[in-house]
């Protein structure tokens, strides 16, 4: 069944809905190493074909010289290696630093912009007294042209207001001045002050943005990693441990012929069916039939009784009677309900409702598993492991005492046997 799948490199819904979770991996790893191998071949195939069909190329007229170095080779530059060379951190701050001082010195120049309409206002006042002042002088001295008696203490007096005038002048011209000093000084720190602050913010984002992204990162591979490692290193487990149990007890047929030990006799062999791979076989869009999956209760039904019923599936090892734990064509919702009855542990062999073969279902702490088992091939083999089993019977005693998956602890402790008001399987055996 696995040889078919991975030569079709399709599965119907039918037959996956029957496989667990660990099948589906199992499965999933041995298709995608199938898809490799093809492309490797497709690719080896047409290196091959142009290595044929490669024609030479035509001497060209064009050549290209490098620059060669002390050591006559090539001259090579890699960024980074020289001593002048910016890292990728100091080049991020540089960045950094430069929209930082662009964002403070126009928030500097808004401001200075703002303190000199202050001073304007404040001290245009002072320029109107001047004016005012010198008119005021114009005035006088008229006045002391007409009025030459007083002239002289009317000049006095005019040379004293215009030195409180010049002074005055000057006070306010150097108040201005350090005005405007002081509010310079100001707008320079703010703009130190605001351009630091804006760095800090900038760089704060850069490195929670960077620093999360790589941490997801980090963590996803992590996970993906030791994901992969955990199923290969289960599946090793898994098929050492059932190849020593089955090479101890006996039961790999392969091992009893090679030390010369006594062939157990088969039943009669069942039928052939058809298995010839053809171009039509390998086609699904052709409407083709597969034999794996079928929804037909008759057709199970003649083939449990045309090539499994010989074997003596479903009975006991000794072959005196049906096995308490094999049931007929029951859905997987009929296996849960029976095996709700027990406690965990508690299992059942079901002839699948929609593939031809088995299901082993069992019963956990908190879940129900079904382990697709192949019965092609003439053994009997749970999908995804490598040890045959030439009946039902021997499958079953095997996992008694050993557990079907490392993780997950599967042993089969109690059958599931049929319900008092009849058994499920007698329409297998009429």
């Amino acid at each position: 069944m696995l040889q078919q799948i991975l030569t079709d490199m399709f599965i119907s819904p039918e037959l996956l809905a029957e496989l667990s979770e660990e099948q589906k991996q199992v499965l999933f790893i041995k298709m995608r190493e199938e898809q490799v191998r093809r492309w490797k071949d497709r690719e080896a195939r047409l290196e091959k074909e142009d290595a044929t069909l490669k024609k030479p190329k035509k001497a060209s007229v064009k050549s290209v010289q490098w620059l060669a170095g002390m050591d006559s080779d090539v001259w090579v530059w890699v960024m980074g290696d020289h001593p002048a060379d910016q890292s990728y951190e100091q080049i991020c701050d540089d960045i950094i630093a430069q929209r930082a001082a662009r964002q403070a010195q126009r928030e500097a120049e808004e401001l200075r912009v703002k303190k000199e309409a202050e001073l304007v206002k404040r001290f245009s006042s002072v320029l109107m007294d001047s004016e005012l002042q010198s008119w005021k002088e114009e005035v006088a001295r008229q006045e002391v042209a007409r009025q030459e008696v007083a002239r002289q203490e009317v000049a006095r007096q005019e040379v004293a207001r215009q030195e409180v005038a010049r002074q005055e002048v000057a006070r306010q011209e150097k108040r201005e001045a350090e005005e405007r000093r002081r509010a310079e000084e100001e707008v320079r720190r703010v703009e130190q002050k605001r351009k630091q602050e804006i760095y800090m913010d900038l760089r704060e984002v850069r490195e929670e943005r960077d620093d999360q992204h790589w941490q997801d990162s980090l963590r996803k591979s992590k996970a993906a990693d030791l994901r992969r490692r955990s199923i290969a290193k289960q599946t090793r487990d898994d098929h050492r441990r059932q190849s020593v149990k089955a090479l101890e007890r006996g039961r790999v047929a392969a091992v009893t012929k090679a030390f010369g030990g006594d062939r157990p006799v088969l039943p009669p062999k069942p039928k052939p069916r058809n298995l010839t791979v053809t171009s039509d076989t390998l086609n699904p869009k052709q409407g083709l039939q597969r034999t794996l999956s079928t929804s037909s209760r008759e057709h199970i039904i003649r083939w449990f009784q045309e090539e499994q019923l010989p074997f003596r599936a479903g009975f006991q090892k000794d072959q005196s009677r049906i096995a308490s734990w094999f049931h007929g064509i029951i859905s997987r919702q009929e296996a849960e309900d029976l095996l709700s009855e027990g406690e965990p542990g508690h299992f059942l062999v079901r002839v699948s409702e929609r593939i031809l073969g088995y299901v082993l279902s069992y019963r956990c702490k908190d879940e129900f598993k079904h382990f697709l088992i192949d019965a092609t091939e003439g053994c009997y083999m749970l999908l995804g492991h490598q040890i045959r089993f030439t009946s039902l019977a021997e499958l079953v005693e095997f996992h008694k005492g050993e557990p079907i998956t490392m993780s997950g602890g599967e042993q089969l402790l109690q059958p599931c046997g049929q319900r008092p008001s009849g058994v499920d399987y007698a329409d297998l055996f009429t």
